[in-house]
């Protein structure tokens, strides 16, 4: 087994609250970030008491002079030092990368503040010379108090809107019921290994994933996919860590733990695409980067400008506010909480979203293509006519030998052939040397003689003859038609019927209300792929593709600029789905990580589809909201911190600007939480 605990995965203690980019990748644990907060309060209340209220004297300074002064500028040293070292540390990291933003701007407002503060106490005390104004040590104080007390907050909001991992992790129980030698016994879930064999009594959570190996129950796999129906497992089904047992008792096998296992699998989705960064994200970065020399521009012009209509203390003033008010950090935290948001939202209903970029695509959506097999129908296949091409063998010996080639295969048309050779009690040949041929279908070997079972594209494509009329007849009734053929020769077929989803119809239409129109592209038969077509509403349908014909149409559709989400079970669907502009795969179980894909739908449900548009829509709709507000307010202070409204006798002074940029953090914060997946 990995060295990995699972309940600690993604589990923080109490003790351990976590930690916060403090600016391109310099991280603040909370602990140490609380504790700041609540030192640089204690500084602060002393500072208030005895320093000058925006040039206004109150009685403790006039009561505390001379040394007032003295006292507080020491206290206001410990407290800059100590209490804005986050934010030296992220500005060091934000010039070191050459992307100057929040961090930056913050350490200069504090810095200049805290220079002219000293400055004035040494000009005042030991000069004995006239000071421009008193001091900057109450907005100082205030300035760092508030930014620490907004980013604490942010990380309490960050850490919520991202619990979505704790909570997968906390689905696994703390022990398990090992069996060694017929004897139970509890273990942590941490020591088991891939080939144990546990118990799992009635109503515990499944400690792994495993096949049971012999007891029959209902599971509710909810927790884990999202689905609420309870599932029967019996004898060699599989079964998923962190789903609940029902009422019977069961042994199974262990088939993966640590990273693994399923819940491992979809831990690191989810934290994988909270940690990426999408497009609209970068783009409030660059927002930021041009925040910042906006505001030093604005700062520098309007120092000089009030320096030659006032004074030092003034332009000074001025300009410590214009870098305080430009402060970005509403919008440094407008795109990750919205998206973290998100992220778990759509975790909790089973989309699991691997490309954070792929949500933002979904306005530009102007075609859906998707695979028939297992995408819009169910997957059940079930053998309607089974025939020979050669006079040397019966039907049932091409199905027989068909059953050998498929045994041991869990796809749908494998299964769907032993399933009716099994109903009519023949034996499945012994075959030797399976292997999958892409696009084609499988080869092997059966008493020393290699045969192939192929579509009709194949024997279309190699010029092979067949029974034309009687494939258009049961292809045109909805069936696929497989091929058994050896040495370029056809032996005969099975044709199988599946059953459409009933969720395809409400899929389609709703792709068509959104203007999205819906391709079917499938490896299937022409007619076969028709009659599922017909009965969905789907006008375009491709049929008799390989894997690389798929993608090849994908790029199709992209070339004259349209953008293209592609659907299908990820296996042959594998190149188009990477290449496509959203890649949306549908599996379950252990097979969820699909590393083509940038969504993965767990539950195999095409509506799905839908919540994964509605998520989309909403979720980009909250980025531009915050966006617009993190950078909207900027866009009005700036200004008024520069004085514009100065001959009104309105300028905006430090204090007041370090709340308005506090407050929006906190509107932005607010208005991240407020996604929901449906109204």
């Amino acid at each position: 087994m990995k060295d990995m605990d699972m309940q600690h995965m993604a589990h923080h203690d109490s003790n351990d609250m976590g930690d916060m980019d403090m600016g391109n990748g310099e991280m603040m644990h909370m602990g140490n970030l609380k504790l700041k907060f609540w030192v640089a309060l204690v500084l602060t209340i002393p500072i208030i008491i005895m320093s000058p209220m925006m040039g206004v004297n109150l009685p403790f300074q006039i009561v505390f002079r001379p040394w007032s002064d003295y006292i507080v500028a020491i206290l206001g040293t410990i407290l800059f030092l100590y209490g804005g070292q986050p934010f030296f540390s992220g500005a060091k990291a934000e010039v070191k990368n050459h992307k100057p933003a929040m961090m930056t701007l913050i350490t200069m407002g504090i810095s200049v503040a805290y220079v002219y503060s000293i400055y004035a106490v040494v000009a005042n005390g030991l000069l004995n010379a006239k000071p421009m104004v008193t001091d900057f040590f109450w907005e100082l104080a205030t300035l760092i108090v508030i930014m620490l007390l907004g980013h604490w907050i942010e990380m309490n909001t960050v850490m919520n809107a991202g619990s979505a991992v704790d909570k997968l992790a906390k689905l696994l129980p703390s022990t398990a019921h090992k069996l060694v030698d017929g004897q139970v016994h509890d273990v942590a879930i941490a020591d088991l290994a891939n080939g144990d064999q546990v118990q799992v009594r009635a109503g515990e959570q499944i400690p792994a994933d495993g096949t049971v190996l012999n007891g029959a129950t209902s599971v509710n796999e909810a927790m884990v996919t999202g689905e609420a129906k309870l599932v029967e497992k019996r004898a060699k089904d599989q079964v998923v860590g962190g789903s609940v047992n029902g009422d019977g008792t069961f042994e199974m096998k262990v088939t993966g733990t640590g990273e693994s296992g399923y819940l491992a699998q979809v831990m690191k989705l989810v934290s994988d695409a909270q940690a990426a960064k999408s497009s609209q994200e970068n783009m409030a970065d660059k927002v930021a980067g041009l925040l910042f020399y906006a505001a030093l521009t604005v700062a520098i012009v309007a120092f000089i400008v009030w320096l030659l209509v006032g004074n030092l203390a003034l332009a000074l003033s001025i300009a410590v506010t214009v870098l305080v008010i430009a402060c970005p950090h509403a919008l440094g935290l407008a795109i990750p909480l919205v998206v973290a948001r998100s992220t778990a939202i759509a975790a909790s209903h089973g989309l699991l979203i691997r490309n954070r970029d792929a949500m933002e695509q979904v306005k530009k959506l102007n075609y859906a293509l998707m695979d028939k097999t297992g995408t819009l129908t169910a997957g059940n296949f079930k053998v309607a006519d089974y025939q020979s091409s050669a006079y040397r063998l019966t039907a049932d010996a091409v199905l027989a030998m068909m059953a050998g080639l498929e045994n041991g295969s869990s796809h749908p048309l494998a299964v769907g052939i032993l399933a009716a050779a099994k109903e009519h009690q023949l034996t499945p040949k012994v075959s030797q040397d399976v292997h999958q041929i892409t696009g084609v279908g499988l080869s092997g070997t059966i008493d020393g003689q290699t045969y192939q079972i192929v579509s009709a594209a194949y024997l279309d494509k190699q010029n092979l003859a067949y029974d034309q009329q009687t494939f258009n007849r049961l292809a045109s009734a909805g069936n696929s038609v497989s091929f058994l053929i050896q040495e370029q020769t056809v032996l005969g077929f099975v044709a199988q019927g599946d059953q459409i989803k009933p969720e395809a119809k409400n899929l389609i239409d709703s792709l068509k209300a959104q203007n999205i129109t819906p391709v079917m592209l499938t490896g299937d038969n022409p007619q076969s792929a028709q009659v599922v077509a017909k009965q969905l509403g789907i006008t375009e349908v491709h049929a008799g593709l390989l894997p690389e014909d798929k993608a090849k149409l994908v790029q199709q559709y992209q070339a004259d600029g349209s953008h293209v989400m592609m659907i299908g079970d990820g296996v042959n669907d594998a190149p188009s789905l990477a290449r496509a502009d959203i890649g949306v795969a549908i599996g379950s179980g252990t097979d969820v990580a699909i590393d083509s894909a940038d969504i993965v739908l767990v539950k195999s449900n095409p509506n799905d589809v839908v919540d994964f548009l509605a998520l989309a829509r909403r979720t980009t709709r909250k980025m531009a909201q915050n966006l617009w507000w993190g950078a909207g307010y900027n866009v009005i202070t700036i200004p008024l911190a520069a004085g514009i409204l100065a001959p009104l006798g309105f300028i905006l002074n430090p204090m007041f600007g370090a709340v308005v940029m506090s407050l929006s953090t906190v509107i932005v914060a607010i208005n991240a939480m407020t996604l929901r997946l449906k109204d």
